[in-house]
């Protein structure tokens, strides 16, 4: 059974499945996931304050490259405990995606 990626590749004539990114950003999402038993023992209002402290240093103008992996485990953990649903891997990857090309 083909894959997805072979399958849109084939109909747009693109040979990249999206693997080359994936690989780009692995370690970055593995960072993230490492944070997420420290982030997900967080009190609700200890989540509140750590999203203040990292609202805090992008206002200080500190890139966010320096505290992305953080900043996403608390907005993953943020999304599971409101909306009940956890981003998966590949959403981060389109997160940074979409921050680099901005």
């Amino acid at each position: 059974m083909a894959s997805l990626g072979g399958l849109l590749g084939g109909i747009f004539k693109g040979g990249d499945t999206g693997e080359s990114t994936r690989q780009q950003y692995a370690g970055t999402v593995s960072v993230i996931n490492g944070l997420e038993a420290e982030i997900s023992a967080l009190s609700d209002s200890e989540l509140r304050d750590r999203t203040s402290v990292l609202k805090q240093r992008a206002q200080r103008g500190e890139s966010l490259i320096l505290f992305l992996p953080e900043a996403f485990a608390v907005v993953r953990e943020a999304s599971k405990r409101v909306l009940g649903l956890r981003p998966f891997d590949v959403q981060l990857i389109g997160g940074m995606v979409l921050h680099r090309a901005r």
